[in-house]
């Protein structure tokens, strides 16, 4: 089994906040600042511009083999319930 990576935080006001973080969320100092910095990297990501964050889901479409299938619009509004 691997040793655990510790992170030790020694500035008080750091310590402070995590404690105060733990005490609001009735957690322990360690979820908190797990806690504290997944919604900091999602607060980041979610900055990022549309399109940079839609890249890697067009990329991956653009990967697909094109079929030479058109698609078929009366089964789509079929399928949407449109007339």
């Amino acid at each position: 089994m691997k040793p655990t990576p510790t992170l030790q935080i020694r500035n008080r006001r750091v310590a402070a906040l995590a404690a105060k973080l733990a005490e609001l969320r009735k957690s322990s100092k360690t979820d908190a600042v797990r806690h504290a910095l997944e919604s900091e990297i999602a607060r980041i990501e979610r900055a990022k511009p549309l399109a940079e964050r839609l890249r890697p889901l067009l990329e991956r479409v653009r990967r697909r083999p094109a079929t030479g299938l058109e698609a078929d619009k009366a089964f789509y509004d079929d399928l949407s319930g449109d007339p």
